[in-house]
């Protein structure tokens, strides 16, 4: 059985509509990427929600009792249904101001920033985590490794 994987946007502010279909592509592009660890038998629904900082601050406020605003927030939830086959349901909110105020501060194109925030996203839907040094320490590793396969500059250097 092949990895299933849906990809649904949702443009939620006038700050992303113009990016939309650069962003459609450079997920496209990721998602081809083995070393993402997306499991075989698994469907993945990847909602990718693209808002504005005063509504990722609610949210960061009402799921993680943080009242600020913050580049990205993933949430993930994995299920058996039915036919005991494994379905991964990801919601992905990305805030424009905020990662468009990174990428400047940190001298990085917005979209090579940005592409950076999935590959992480992408590898927290699949179990990578970063609470741990080790566990930064490994996820970074992996995040440079799949950066380099896009021809982006390693933003740990920068």
């Amino acid at each position: 059985m092949k990895i299933k994987i849906q990809t649904n946007y949702f443009c939620k502010s006038n700050h992303w509509s113009k990016r939309m279909l650069k962003i459609k592509e450079i997920v496209k592009s990721i998602i081809k990427i083995n070393e993402l660890d997306f499991k075989k038998n698994n469907t993945y629904i990847l909602n990718l929600i693209f808002v504005d900082d005063k509504k990722i601050k609610n949210i960061n406020k009402a799921y993680r009792k943080k009242n600020k605003t913050t580049d990205v927030l993933t949430f993930v939830n994995c299920i058996k249904n039915n036919k005991n086959e494994n379905e991964t349901y990801c919601d992905i909110f990305f805030a424009a101001e905020t990662i468009t105020k990174d990428a400047k501060k940190n001298l990085v194109n917005f979209y090579d920033h940005i592409t950076h925030l999935i590959i992480h996203c992408f590898l927290h839907v699949n179990g990578y985590d970063h609470k741990k040094k080790s566990e930064f320490l490994k996820m970074k590793k992996l995040e440079e490794k799949i950066l380099m396969y896009l021809d982006i500059e390693n933003p740990y250097l920068i």
